[in-house]
Parts: structure tokens; C-alpha cells; sequence
């Protein structure tokens, strides 16, 4: 089977019909006589996967209501960064925004659950949770802060350890590790509970501290430890798949409410067909990542999921966060994945 390049996967869809308009779009052409202009921010470029499906979703909302509804992105933190935007979508500043499950936690923390450690083996379960009762579950919590979450959620991607000293192919391959991870709760307790010493830190920082070796190790998808550079500064990648993350489409409470059946009908169909074509696209961007960056010399390993479990259940990290999340919820994720606690 051939292997098709990040870049070669770019210009296909991008050369497509129906996302020609993504780097050429006109908010103000686009929006002129709508019935509905929907301001849609977002915090990547313009050849991710996401805005590019999202530039596809917006086109044939546009064509097939005739004009009366027209989304118009403004992508790569052009309104701000996620704490901007999450306050603009809050107020009706803007329309649409895509946060990931950890950036809306910090408004509903229950959106976090799906970055419990460890908990999800691959995609399958993945999607029969976040598809299904547990997402429902999430959307209905998001409701009630005044805003409204499209059905399905757009892919980030299973997050990966890099380190500069060894494979981590258990958690005592963690011990004393200084990690950087995002600053979330749930994240900083995993890595604790592993064994290790993490740190709380924005990722325009991580290439730097790697560098100075302020810090030993960092976790992110493959696409972004090579949109980062992160392979010129580490050795190691260890597919640990600790977590996973994904981008719910949120739409303002009012914007929502707003719009008549027929256009509900129609922006919930796009929205759905525009997830799954995403999903894909991510996959596949994974699987040419990991060739790339073998070819940059960052070594790959696998690691054994059941033993992290192991001491994550041992430190007491399931039963904690089955608290804080509550046992309807907890239960929700378990009817998924499997028992945890």
C-alpha cells in the first residue's frame, strides 16, 4: 500500500470542489442578504482536517438553505485564544467555537471524563461513549451553562509521551520524569499517580524547556509533536495512547434556539457528515505522521496499557475522579470502556 504524505493529504482535500473556498473565503461576500450570519472562531490553521471539513460543513449549510444561514470561520486564534473565545460564544460575541473536552472543562467540569487515564484501549470505544449515552450525558451538562453542543465531536487524537532519556514502556519507566502537560486537573493527577513530576505549562513554552531540559519529557498527538518540532529536541516517542481528545462544535445558547426547524435540521445533517469525514482524515494524517518522524530518527515503542491501569487504579486515581465526576457519569463511561474502579 502506497504511503500518502501529511502534505499530499492536504492539497487532496484542499484541491477538492466542494473545500476550494477554505483559503479564499470572504466573510463579508458570504454573508451579505443571510438571514443568519453565524461567527464561527476556532484555534487552527487553515490546512487542519477540522477547518477544512468545516469550510465543506459551512458551504453546503449555505447551498441548501438557500443562503439564509452562512458561517463564516475565523480560524488560528484570529478572536483570541480559547479562554477569549470560550467567553465570546458564552455571550453571543461570536456563534460557533470548537474547544477541546479539556478547554470546556473548565466551564463543565464533567467534559473532562473522557480524559480519564488509561480508560479508552482504541477508536471503537472512543466513539460507542462519545456517540452514545456518555456523550449525551456531556451535551445535556453543556445545555445547562446556556450553550448547545452538535451531536457528534471532531477528532484531536490519542495523546503520546516523548523523553529524551529511555522508552517508557511502564509506569516505572515514569519515575521522577519532570513531564509537561496542560494545565488541567485531571492530567496533573495522572501523571502524579504514575510516579512522575509534572508540569503545568502553556505549549509556546514546551520546544524551549525541552531544549534547555528545564523539563525531561512532554505528551501530545503525533500531529502536533511534528507541527512542533518536537522530534529535533527528543529521542524517544512511546505510544501510550493515555489519553484521548476531540473538539465539540458549540454554538451559542440563543444562536441555537434562534434558528427555525428546518435549518436545525439541516446544520445538525452537515455537522454529522462533516464529524466522520474529519475523523477519517485525522486517522489517516496519523498514520503518515508516525512514518515521518521515524524518518526524523524519533524512535517508536509500544507500551503494555494494563500495567498504567494497574497503578493508576493502585494510587487511587479512578476512585478520586469517579467522585468528582459523579457515578452516573462514571457509570456511563464504564458501560463503554470497561470497569475501572
Amino acid at each position: 500500500m502506497p504511503v500518502i504524505s501529511r502534505r499530499t493529504l492536504i492539497k487532496t482535500m484542499a484541491a477538492a470542489p466542494a473545500v476550494a473556498t477554505v483559503g479564499s473565503f470572504s466573510p463579508i461576500a458570504g454573508a451579505q442578504g443571510a438571514q443568519f450570519n453565524f461567527k464561527y472562531g476556532n484555534n487552527l490553521p487553515l490546512s487542519h482536517p477540522l477547518n477544512i471539513r468545516a469550510q465543506e460543513v459551512a458551504d453546503r449549510i449555505k447551498e441548501e438553505s438557500k443562503g439564509r444561514l452562512v458561517i463564516t470561520i475565523f480560524p488560528n486564534n484570529q478572536l483570541g485564544g480559547d479562554t477569549d473565545m470560550m467567553a465570546q460564544v458564552r455571550r453571543g460575541g461570536i456563534d460557533l467555537f470548537t474547544p477541546s473536552a479539556l478547554v470546556i472543562a473548565t466551564l463543565v467540569p464533567v467534559a473532562a471524563i473522557n480524559a480519564v487515564g488509561f480508560a479508552f484501549a482504541d477508536y471503537d470505544q472512543v466513539w460507542k461513549a462519545m456517540d452514545g449515552r456518555l456523550g449525551s450525558f456531556v451535551r445535556t451538562s453543556i445545555e445547562k451553562v446556556g450553550l448547545y453542543a452538535m451531536d457528534n465531536m471532531w477528532d484531536n487524537g490519542f495523546r503520546q509521551i516523548t523523553n529524551n532519556s529511555r522508552p517508557i514502556q511502564s509506569p516505572a519507566d515514569l519515575n521522577g520524569v519532570k513531564i509537561r502537560v496542560p494545565v488541567s486537573p485531571i492530567i496533573v493527577d495522572m501523571f502524579k499517580a504514575l510516579g512522575s513530576a509534572p508540569v503545568g505549562m502553556q505549549y509556546s513554552e514546551v520546544y524551549s524547556s525541552l531544549q534547555t531540559k528545564v523539563i525531561d519529557a512532554q505528551e501530545n498527538p503525533l500531529v502536533i509533536i511534528q507541527t512542533g518540532k518536537i522530534f529535533e529536541v527528543q529521542k524517544y516517542c512511546s505510544l501510550t495512547n493515555h489519553i484521548w481528545d476531540g473538539y465539540w462544535f458549540i454554538v451559542n445558547g440563543k444562536s441555537w434556539a434562534n434558528l427555525p426547524p428546518d435549518l436545525k435540521e439541516i446544520m445538525t445533517a452537515a455537522f454529522k457528515d462533516g464529524a466522520q469525514k474529519q475523523r477519517s482524515d485525522l486517522r489517516k494524517m496519523n498514520e503518515t505522521v508516525m512514518g515521518e518522524l521515524k524518518a526524523q530518527n524519533l524512535s517508536f515503542n509500544s507500551t503494555t496499557p494494563d500495567s498504567f491501569r494497574s497503578k493508576l487504579k493502585e494510587a487511587g486515581f479512578y476512585g478520586v475522579w469517579r467522585q468528582k465526576f459523579g457515578d452516573e457519569a462514571w457509570g456511563l463511561l464504564e458501560e463503554a470502556v470497561g470497569k475501572l474502579s
